[in-house]
């Protein structure tokens, strides 16, 4: 798939010029009204939306999903793709929406029957939402079977372009490593690249295949990232059309890896670097 540097840096351009930046970084988290104003407009800006989201924070799942009614009752009719929903389970989420009287628990216990790594109560209004316009739900995850044999085999032993760039793979391998409270060294977060990268390419795949019809990504900031994440693999058209929407926390360093960045108030949580610390205790 062609990445060429310097067509990337002037689609940045193109698209920075043209869309609404609401970039809050240090500053006060924005009030409710403010944070919905911007999604809202963000969302409308473009008819590819690669949103964003911190996985446990319930604020911006509930913002998003009143970003994603007011756009769909203002007449739009996208795709809806989610991170949540491994490829594999795509023929079961298409016989549920077949179904005239089916629930977004039901959706969930067809796609994901062990209902593990997800709080799902966040995402059943986004489901909801789109059974209720008759939206396509379209599962965009690459299995953690599929990522393990990514980094065993190689990206092309699943159909992927194996040769990444290598800033995308610099930036991805620190995130690893971080991610992983220095608990692994930079050699394997490395190979741990080829997982990501896997789930980022097939989601650029299926915006493309959806792209005439509009569609909206809901995906961890991570790979909505336009620098280094699925914007990367899009193709050009298809990406002129896209925005990057980041949902970040007042702490975040990330704002201006994205078209447009929202800072809300940061979840409250436990130091996600405990159990790594614990796990290495003598």
């Amino acid at each position: 798939m062609p990445n060429p540097a310097r067509a990337f840096a002037a689609a940045v351009a193109r698209t920075a010029v043209a869309v609404l930046a609401v970039v809050c970084g240090a500053c006060a988290a924005p009030g409710a009204s403010t944070a919905d104003a911007a999604l809202a407009a963000a969302v409308r800006s473009r008819p590819i939306v690669l949103l964003g989201e911190i996985h446990d924070n319930a604020g911006q799942h509930a913002l998003r999903a009143r970003a994603l009614g007011a756009l769909l009752a203002g007449g739009a009719r996208p795709a809806i793709l989610m991170e949540q929903f491994d490829r594999e389970r795509q023929a079961d989420i298409d016989r549920v929406l077949a179904r005239p009287d089916a629930t977004a628990d039901d959706v969930i216990a067809a796609a994901a029957p062990a209902r593990a790594g997800w709080e799902w109560a966040y995402y059943k209004p986004l489901i909801a939402l789109a059974l209720r316009y008759r939206l396509p739900l379209v599962a965009v995850n690459v299995s953690r079977d599929d990522a393990r044999r990514a980094i065993r085999d190689g990206l092309p032993a699943l159909g992927f372009d194996g040769e990444v760039p290598a800033d995308i793979a610099a930036a991805q391998a620190a995130d690893i490593e971080a991610g992983h409270c220095g608990a692994i060294d930079r050699p394997t977060a490395g190979r741990m690249v080829a997982a990501q990268e896997a789930r980022d390419q097939f989601m650029a795949r299926q915006l493309a295949a959806h792209a005439s019809g509009g569609a909206v990504l809901l995906a961890g900031n991570g790979h909505v990232r336009r620098d280094v994440g699925v914007p990367r693999w899009l193709p050009t058209a298809v990406r002129e059309r896209s925005v990057s929407i980041g949902l970040l926390e007042p702490d975040s360093d990330m704002a201006g890896a994205f078209d447009v960045a929202i800072t809300t108030p940061a979840q409250p949580r436990p130091d996600p670097c405990e159990a790594f610390r614990a796990a290495s205790a003598p």
